[in-house]
């Protein structure tokens, strides 16, 4: 099973993508098999430090395969490598719903 995270602003398929990793309000999970999502609350966001490397522990426990994102600080980065999680960077401004369609139709 393939999950892929999507960082995001909101808990609904509407909602605005985030670029921020460790502050995401929100995950969005994807089971690329299956095409269903759920919305989690990023537990982390208001960290005083560390919220990325938190977020990344959070997706290595969640067995993520894949993170989508605007970026991704470097100890949060050195940790998603040392565990084979594939990070995609978007620039773009678009919603959790643009980024499901496009990953579908893959």
């Amino acid at each position: 099973m393939s999950k892929t995270v999507i960082t995001s602003s909101g808990n609904t398929l509407t909602s605005k993508f985030d670029k921020r990793f460790g502050r995401a309000e929100f995950f969005c999970l994807l089971d690329e098999a299956t095409g269903q999502t759920s919305f989690i609350a990023n537990e982390f966001k208001d960290a005083n430090h560390g919220a990325g490397t938190k977020a990344a522990e959070f997706m290595v426990e969640q067995q993520v395969n894949k993170i989508i994102s605007g970026d991704f600080g470097p100890k949060a980065k050195e940790l998603l490598e040392k565990f084979d999680v594939q990070m995609v960077i978007l620039q773009e401004e678009l919603t959790i719903q643009a980024i499901v369609d496009r990953i579908s139709k893959k």
